[in-house]
């Protein structure tokens, strides 16, 4: 029956469902998983990346930058960050309108985009891809962690229907369903920033395809504010960071290459 229904994007099916949203929620599905916590005093944000190999230069991620491998998590404004999860390209085209909207409310009212008015523009734009004959949707969901002075800091979440909403704690990408299970039993409302980050960490572990975890399949993010300016302050960190993160979670992979060398 669906594939009577599924060649365009602008046709219903007899239950009321447009295929091809759901064949790109699907593909979603597949992709690195990407997970947001929010705490009381700052956002977290951890995604597992699927690039990945000896030969990969990642000199740009060591030094120089902001950090982060340009795959999962970037920075969309001083004081929003976005982890994406599903089909790299179209991320690259949905960031680069996030930037250019945020810098354009920066410029015609000198502050800082609301992290809510930029999750509406996106999905503004996300949801006019489901609606005109000749396009398709964006094989992509975002995690957009911020700040801003009317709400303090928001967890937000949109797919590729135009959909979003706010969240506490959750979950996209492969294996979202086990995330959300794990986090569901863990998260306290009164979680500080210390120990979101502890969780993240270990609910990434349990749910990633991979069987160890290491700085060259995870990408970590978070976002607190200043303690001298009060301005948001976004980290994205670097490999060795998230190594001495998960050195100090007690979740670093042990090689055992160097466990053999006298």
């Amino acid at each position: 029956m669906a594939r009577r229904y599924d060649s365009r994007t602008t046709i219903f099916s007899p239950e009321g469902k447009l295929y091809q949203v759901e064949y790109a929620m699907e593909a979603i599905s597949h992709a690195g998983t990407v997970l947001g916590l929010l705490a009381k005093d700052g956002v977290v944000l951890a995604a597992e990346k699927k690039v990945t190999g000896k030969l990969l230069d990642l000199s740009a991620t060591k030094e120089g930058g902001y950090g982060g491998s340009g795959e999962k998590i970037f920075l969309l404004s001083s004081n929003v960050i976005g982890g994406l999860a599903g089909l790299t390209a179209d991320a690259n085209s949905l960031v680069n309108f996030a930037r250019t909207a945020a810098q354009q409310h920066l410029l015609a009212y000198d502050e800082e985009i609301p992290v809510e008015l930029l999750a509406q523009r996106l999905c503004d734009m996300k949801q006019g891809y489901t609606q005109f004959g000749g396009l398709r949707p964006f094989g992509v969901s975002l995690l957009y962690a911020g700040y801003d002075p009317h709400y303090q800091f928001q967890l937000y979440r949109s797919d590729p229907s135009g959909n979003y909403s706010g969240w506490k704690a959750t979950c996209i990408g492969a294996n979202n369903g086990t995330a959300q299970s794990l986090l569901k039993q863990e998260y306290k409302d009164d979680i500080e920033v210390k120990d979101a980050i502890g969780l993240a960490l270990r609910t990434m572990s349990k749910t990633m395809d991979s069987t160890t975890l290491g700085s060259e399949k995870l990408e970590f993010a978070v976002l607190t504010l200043d303690p001298v300016t009060k301005q948001p302050k976004a980290k994205i960190y670097r490999p060795a960071e998230i190594d001495a993160l998960l050195e100090k979670e007690g979740l670093a992979k042990k090689d055992d290459d160097t466990e053999m060398k006298p």
